[in-house]
Parts: C-alpha cells; sequence; structure tokens
C-alpha cells in the first residue's frame, strides 16, 4: 500500500506540473492513473480539479498516432526535388517507347526508405525467444483483478506487481506465459492470469554492399534478411540477387539467392534477424540476356556451372511459337567486336553461357510454301520443311517420342490438294507400317498430314491418359492438347477452302444438310448420336474428319460423286468417313476404330447406291478381305456403306456387385444360370460381423418394373383428378389444385430403388433358389441393434433393439401415437425387406415382441379418414413411406 502511495502522489504531482505548463499529459501518466480503481480516479480529480474527459481524450490522441501505420518504403525518385527531372519536352512526349529488356527480379525491391525506425508488426508465434525490451499485458482475475503492462529489463527479469521477479530472456514465448500463469496461480490463490504479448523489441541491423540506401536500420525483432532489404530500399542496379550473404559476428551465416524465392517460391534460406546482424549485398556475377520466344525476356545473373537449360527455366521456358533449334548468340569476343553463333537449344547442354551473351530465341515460320503441316495427337505439330522425295516415316523420328499417348498407330490420312480450285483427296495409311517401310506413302508440298486419337470421347481419352505413367515432356504435351488452338484450325479450313468464319458455318451447314440426303440413300446417319459435340477428344475423328467432310461436300459434283463411304455395326466407331484414294475395306475397318470382338468374320453386307433410286446389296467374306493382305477384287465405291453384323447369340459380360460384409466385396463375372449361393461362395462367404437376414438385393430389371408402375401411377391420379370436381376432398383438406399437382409431381419424380425382397439365410442353406442377372447388386450389412419407428408418432427414430421390449414398449418410448395415426394398419418392415402385420388382437398386447428383430421398422401410417378418403393421399402416403424406408436402407452402397 505505501507503494501504491507514493506512486498517486508521483502522478498527481506530476499532473499539477502538467497543468501549470499547460503540457499534455504523458502516455505513462494516463496508464497508471488507470490503474487506480474508478472511484479513487473520480476522487482526485474531484479533489484536484482534474477533468477525467480530457485525460481520455489525451489517451485516445496517443493511441490513434500510434496505431497509424506509415509507410517507411516509397518509389524512387518521389523526394526528388530536381526540376529537371519534373520537365518533359513535347519531343520526350510524343516519343515512341521501346522495349527495353531489363534485369530480373530487381523491380520488387526498388523502394526509397524514408524513415529508420520500425514500423512492422507481426503474430508472435510460440517459438518467438523474448528478450530485453519485450512487452507483456498480463490480466488477473478472480480474488484479486487488476492489468498492467510489464517490460523485460535489462537483466532480462520480468516483474510483476506483488511478485517476485523472474527471468525470462531467452526463453520461448509460450514457456513465458506458461510460467507467468504457474507463478500467479502459485502465489496469488485464486486469481486466474491471462497473458498476451505487447510490443516486441527492435534491434539494429546494418544493411552494407550494393544496397540502395546502405547503412545502420532499427527492424522489428522479427524481421528478415527480405525484411532488410525491403527497409533499406533494395537492391541497386549493380547489385547481386542471388549472393546476398548474412554476416555474424564476422562469419557468414547464410547466403539469400532471391531466385529461389522469385522464381521457385523457396523461402528457406530467408532467416531471421539477430541484434547486430550485416545483410552484405556484393556485386553481380555474370549476366546474359534472353530475348525473343520466351515467357520471360529479360537480363538473368547467372552462377558458376549453370547450363543453358538452367537459363531457359528461369527465363519461364519458351513460348507455343518457339524454334529453338535456330537459336542466334550474340557474344563479346573480348577484341572490340562481337561474333554469332547458331544454336540448337532444345539439346541438353547446348552451350555454356558467358558473361555478356544475348540470346535470342526466334519464332516459328508461318509460311506453307515447300511444307508440309503436321497435326493431331503428335507430339510436335507445325509445319515441316518439303523437299523431293520426302515421304512420311521422314516426319517421325520415332513413334514413341514423337506422337502422344492417345495417338492411334493404324489410321492417319494426307489430306492433298489436286487442282488450282483446291479440292482434295485423301490417302489413307498406318504410321506402323510407314515407319517399317511397307506403307511409307511420298509427300507433296502444302500435304496436310492428319494423326487421329484412338479414342472418340473426352471422358475415355482423360481416364486413359490418368493410367499412365508419363514421363514430364509427355505431360508438357498433355497441355498442348487443351491449346488445339485457332491458328492451326484456322489455317486448315484456309487450305480446303474454307477460311473465313462465315465459310466455315456454310460449310457446316451444308455438310450436315448434304449428310442428310446422302444418308436418306444410303440409310446411313438414321443411327442416333450418342455425345454431345463437346464430349468428343480433341483430336477425335469426329473433330479432325468434320472440316474434310465438309470440303467433299462442296467439290462433290456429278462425274465424281460423294466421297465419302459409311460403316455401322460391330466396329468401335460408327460413322461417315472420307472415301480415300487407296479405298478398302480393311483400311474402312481401321477408320472406323477396327471390329468389336462381337463382329462376326463370315460374312458381311456392303449396301452400294446403283442409281437413283437402285440399291444394291452385296454380301462379302469379311474374314478373307481382312487378313488377305493380297486380295484386292473388291473396290469400295463412293457412298457404299459397310454393315458388319453380330455374332449371332453373342452375350456381353454379366456382372454382379457384392458389397458389404463378405470377405471379399466387389464386382463379379458370372455366367448365364448361376445362383446367388454360389457367387456368395466365390466372394469367401459371410464374415463374423454379417447379417444375412437384413441383406438388400436390387435388379435392374425390377427398378425398370418399378418406374413404369410409378409413372403409370401418377399418370393414373391425375387423370382422376382431372375428372372429379374436388367439391368436398380440397375444401376440407384445404388442399389447391396446385398443391395436389406438386404432389403428383413428386411422386412421379421418384427413383425406384428394384429391390427383391429375399430371405438370404434361406438361398444359403439351399431352401431357395434365385439365379442371378447382369447388374444385380447385393449388399450384406453388419449386425444391427436398432429397431426404427417412423409415420404418425409423437417422435419418429430408432431405439436400442432388446429382446424383452414389445412393440407396445417402442411406440411408447417414440412419444406414442398422433390424433391422426391409423393404429389398425401398423406394420413391420423386416430387416430383409418383408413386410409383415402383427398378430391380431389388439396392438397393446403383451406377446408382440415375438415379431420384431434387429434392423427392423415400425410405421404407423396416416389415417385417411383426416384427407376426406381421397384415395390419391393414401396411396400416396404408403408408397413414399415404403420408398423412403428402401432407400435409407441401402444409403450406404
Amino acid at each position: 500500500m505505501k507503494f501504491f502511495r507514493l506512486v498517486i502522489a508521483l502522478f498527481i504531482s506530476l499532473l499539477f506540473i502538467t497543468e501549470a505548463h499547460s503540457v499534455t499529459p504523458t502516455k505513462q501518466q494516463i496508464e497508471q492513473f488507470k490503474k487506480l480503481p474508478k472511484s479513487q480516479q473520480e476522487a482526485l480529480a474531484k479533489k484536484y480539479g482534474l477533468d477525467l474527459s480530457m485525460l481520455v481524450s489525451a489517451d485516445q490522441n496517443e493511441n490513434q498516432s500510434t496505431n497509424e501505420v506509415s509507410d517507411t518504403v516509397m518509389p524512387r525518385g518521389m523526394f526528388d526535388d530536381n526540376e529537371d527531372n519534373k520537365k518533359i519536352t513535347a519531343e520526350e512526349k510524343f516519343k515512341p517507347e521501346e522495349d527495353e529488356l531489363k534485369p530480373f527480379g530487381y523491380e520488387l525491391f526498388s523502394g526509397e526508405p524514408t524513415t529508420f525506425a520500425p514500423s512492422e508488426s507481426a503474430l508472435v508465434p510460440d517459438s518467438y525467444i523474448v528478450g530485453p525490451g519485450d512487452t507483456f499485458t498480463i490480466n488477473l482475475f478472480g480474488k484479486e483483478t487488476s492489468a498492467e503492462e510489464v517490460i523485460i529489463d535489462r537483466e532480462g527479469r520480468l516483474t510483476i506487481s506483488n511478485l517476485k521477479p523472474v527471468t525470462v530472456s531467452g526463453m520461448q514465448y509460450s514457456d513465458v506465459v506458461s510460467l507467468i500463469k504457474a507463478k500467479v496461480k502459485q502465489e496469488i490463490i485464486g486469481t486466474e492470469a491471462y497473458v498476451s504479448m505487447g510490443k516486441t523489441r527492435s534491434i539494429r541491423i546494418m544493411v552494407l554492399g550494393e544496397a540502395y540506401k546502405p547503412g545502420a536500420y532499427t527492424v522489428p525483432s522479427l524481421a528478415s534478411i527480405t525484411h532488410a532489404l525491403f527497409v533499406s530500399g533494395g537492391v541497386s542496379d549493380i547489385g547481386s540477387l542471388r549472393n546476398i550473404q548474412l554476416k555474424r559476428a564476422g562469419k557468414t551465416v547464410t547466403t539469400l539467392d532471391l531466385y529461389n524465392l522469385l522464381i521457385k517460391g523457396d523461402s528457406s534460406n530467408d532467416v531471421i534477424l539477430k541484434p547486430g546482424d550485416v545483410v552484405f549485398i556484393p556485386p553481380v556475377g555474370m549476366r546474359v540476356s534472353v530475348e525473343g520466344e520466351v515467357r520471360r525476356p529479360a537480363i538473368f545473373e547467372l552462377k558458376k556451372n549453370e547450363s543453358s537449360q538452367d537459363l531457359i527455366a528461369m527465363a519461364g521456358g519458351f513460348n507455343a511459337a518457339a524454334y529453338p533449334q535456330k537459336t542466334v548468340v550474340e557474344r563479346y569476343t573480348g577484341n572490340s567486336s562481337r561474333t554469332v553463333l547458331q544454336l540448337n537449344l532444345s539439346k541438353r547442354d547446348a552451350y555454356k553461357p558467358n558473361d555478356g551473351d544475348v540470346i535470342r530465341v526466334p519464332s516459328s515460320s508461318k509460311e506453307l510454301d515447300n511444307a508440309v503441316t503436321l497435326l493431331g495427337a503428335v507430339a510436335h505439330p507445325g509445319n515441316y520443311a518439303w523437299h523431293e522425295g520426302k515421304t512420311v516415316s521422314q516426319l517421325f523420328g520415332s513413334l514413341k517420342a514423337d506422337l502422344l499417348p492417345i495417338a492411334d498407330y493404324d489410321y492417319s490420312l494426307i489430306v492433298r490438294e489436286t487442282n488450282l480450285r483446291g479440292d482434295i483427296e485423301l490417302h489413307q495409311f498406318s504410321l506402323i507400317n510407314a515407319v517399317s517401310g511397307e506403307e511409307d506413302l511420298e509427300l507433296k508440298p502444302r500435304d496436310i498430314v492428319v494423326v487421329f486419337s484412338r479414342f472418340q470421347s473426352l471422358e475415355s481419352e482423360e481416364n486413359a491418359l490418368a493410367g499412365m505413367a508419363l514421363t514430364k515432356e509427355q505431360l508438357k504435351q498433355q497441355e498442348k492438347i487443351k491449346l488445339w488452338d485457332e491458328y492451326e484450325e484456322r489455317k486448315f479450313y484456309e487450305f480446303i477452302d474454307l477460311g473465313s468464319a462465315l465459310d466455315k458455318e456454310l460449310a457446316e451447314t451444308l455438310s450436315k444438310e448434304k449428310e442428310q440426303e446422302v444418308l436418306s440413300i444410303t440409310e446411313l446417319l438414321t443411327s442416333k448420336e450418342e455425345l454431345e459435340e463437346h464430349e468428343y477428344a480433341v483430336f477425335s475423328r469426329k473433330r479432325l474428319l468434320k472440316p474434310i467432310l465438309a470440303k467433299l461436300n462442296q467439290q462433290a459434283n456429278s462425274d465424281d460423286g460423294l466421297q465419302i463411304i459409311g460403316i455401322r455395326g460391330e466396329v468401335f466407331y460408327e460413322g461417315v468417313y472420307p472415301k480415300p484414294v487407296n479405298a478398302s475395306v480393311k483400311g474402312a475397318l481401321l477408320a472406323a476404330g477396327g471390329l468389336k470382338e462381337s463382329a462376326y468374320l463370315k460374312s458381311a453386307e456392303i449396301t452400294r447406291f446403283a442409281g437413283k433410286s437402285n440399291l444394291e446389296h452385296i454380301s462379302i467374306d469379311l474374314a478373307r478381305l481382312v487378313n488377305d493382305e493380297s486380295s484386292s477384287s473388291f473396290e469400295l465405291q463412293s457412298k457404299d456403306t459397310i454393315n458388319i453384323y453380330p455374332i449371332p447369340n453373342w452375350q456381353q459380360d454379366r456382372k454382379i456387385n457384392i458389397v458389404g460384409e463378405v470377405k471379399f466385396p466387389g464386382v463379379y463375372s458370372i455366367s448365364k444360370g448361376e445362383t446367388l449361393a454360389e457367387v456368395i461362395e466365390r466372394a469367401g462367404g459371410f464374415t463374423e460381423f454379417s447379417y444375412p437376414e437384413g441383406a438388400i438385393f436390387t435388379r435392374e430389371e425390377t427398378r425398370k418394373q418399378q418406374q413404369q408402375q410409378l409413372k403409370k401411377l401418377s399418370e393414373d391420379l391425375r387423370r382422376d383428378i382431372a375428372s372429379k370436381s374436388f367439391n368436398n376432398s380440397i375444401t376440407d383438406a384445404s388442399l389447391s389444385y396446385q398443391d395436389m399437382n406438386n404432389l403428383i409431381n413428386d411422386l412421379a419424380n421418384v427413383r425406384a430403388v428394384g429391390r427383391l425382397v429375399i430371405d438370404l439365410p434361406s438361398i444359403m442353406n439351399g431352401q431357395r433358389y434365385l439365379e442371378v442377372e447382369d447388374q444385380d447388386v447385393l449388399y450384406i450389412p453388419s449386425k444391427r441393434s436398432s429397431v426404427s419407428v417412423v409415420g404418425e408418432v409423437n417422435f419418429s427414430g430408432s431405439h436400442l433393439y432388446q429382446e424383452e421390449l414389445s412393440l407396445n414398449d417402442y411406440l411408447s418410448r417414440s412419444g406414442g401415437l398422433k390424433q391422426r395415426a391409423d393404429e389398425d394398419r401398423i406394420y413391420i418392415i423386416k430387416a430383409s425387406g418383408l413386410i409383415e402385420v402383427p398378430n391380431e388382437g389388439s396392438w397393446f398386447a403383451v406377446n408382440n415382441n415375438s415379431q420384431l428383430s434387429p434392423g427392423d421398422t415400425i410405421v404407423v401410417p396416416l389415417d385417411s379418414d383426416y384427407i376426406d378418403n381421397l384415395t390419391l393421399w393414401s396411396t400416396a402416403t404408403q408408397i413414399v413411406y415404403q420408398m423412403g424406408v428402401a432407400v435409407a436402407a441401402i444409403s450406404s452402397l
């Protein structure tokens, strides 16, 4: 108490001095006054004529000025008072700006410091090491209530009122908090302490070398090397970004490479500073300029032993239009002159960079003169030089390296101009045969080689690629699949004389009209297309053949006819295909993706347009035409349609899905006539946790029948409602026609489950017999221990199964029946799905518990009398109850 009296006396004297000299009270004086009880504050203020509002206002002003964060780093040159720098002549104003190559990374730190005082704060981590100057805010609640702010003194001690000082310097923040709480709890019984970190101490560091503003700076104790760079204005134009050194006690602690931070986001070497640390920035090392078709043109600083690949990686890699094989390097020779080198930067370690090198990466040529174009599922699409005698195989050094993993090796096309009008013809070939020399076609100028994907849908293509172990280069090529850019597509349309967007739309329209006309004759396009336009793969037959078919439609005339063929039946990709010059049945099958396993090889049919209204049907030996390479007796003609038959009685793979408590759950292939018991034995039988009595069995055929019944029921109910006047039922039930219509719509939208109620224990014992069918699903649940009560009870829910409990007990535990409950029609849905009605007699008979077992559901229906005996609502209620229970039962599938 003597101490507090001395503090009060000192504070009062300071206040008198402040009043006499008209000086605003300091923050420390106001804080000391605020620590006094409110009654003492008012008494002192009244006794000495002090204005409390003046003190509060001064405190708020002080806090406001403290909380304001001023910018300590501004753009360089902002405080330059040189008037010559502010004046811009008219010539300079309208002078074209040149794209000057700038050193990489310097703009991030190009600031100018405005103060040497710390201005930044951060959350204090638990691992923060406290030291002299750190401030703690301690609030005591309980037997004693107080709030004070204490500072660690120079000796590293923390002094709390009424407590013995403790040494905390060098301890972690979390340990100090625990120490203070324990000390308060031990020495002040009945009091709990809440500790938080106040202001952290400031440290003084040096930023030297090639900094923009080298010198000594005061920074927060949590500052790092990059913080020091920011407050000092960053690195000067001749400073190094890759060799920033942190020196402590004359030794280099760590070296920070800012390229790792800027390019890779690696801040592992950006360590926290300590008092007296020196951040030293040496001069820049070797520099190399990179221009042209790279993503990040700039001047880069290189370390020793860094290669050309490292340099290109710093530049962000090549652009899509880059042609690194013709890269030009300008280099100083040391004899007051420069030399020029031509390199292939696509090769590893193409050259060793020298200081002052200027690398220019050119773009690919866009001209088609004396060139052939490679498009589709290839690793390097674009234009390639043509020379006399060049063949298809010379476009590919290796099929694995030059093709994407999705490429079709058996079907590719050459699109070739035949005259000055731009008419085209097609040549079909196999990539494998071309590389082996068996079918190596010779190319001509302006040829377009189209390589297709072996997948038709985008989903199947992505699924196939997801299961492949691709290299980094292949992954990069997959990104290019999504960049089937408009330039290549536009050039393709220009090549086949469909260059403008208007012509393109017109060609698509003509194509549809022409196809419809032809297919009405050949009966080819009557099949429905399963995929939407956006669902086709980028390099699928559908997309890449679309402009080719449009061009063939345009150039068709009475002399040559429409050069297309159709394929349908047991092939992977039915449809319309361009007829190549070297057309054959085998080639047509390869165009359609090949034969399915279900194809009948002994016979096939070709439908041929033999006149204006005549069709000719030709039977062929498919196996002979496919397997006999020398057989060329049959030649396809324009608008021929090949129909591939399926094998008689061909059966697709039939499967059943077994889920739940069997030893080996999963999907099993089944044969015709196989029983459910046999499949369960193949699955290893039941586990010890299984509950066969509650098995759920669904069948697709049953689901379809139930769905049709639901649809028919909703239609019948709608027809009945429309034929009635609703005189009583609508009025009594207070339901509008719209309400009933909404209920019928909900009923029509219910998805049938297709559950087939089975007695699985009897099936396994041989007492019952069930043949499995395709798409059957069997769910074996784990052992149940509950009984559910739903419907017209006060509290629907599930209860723990107890053998001694009766039906009445479960209903009582659910709050009893509601007034609208139909007591005479309560039923039980067994775990197996079987519906049981309790024994005749009172529902509240003592021996009704024999009908209940774990997993059962007690259903209390609604009395239909409450809705004016309308059959609609009674029927709908029963359906909704049963459907809801069935869906809930298999929700875990």
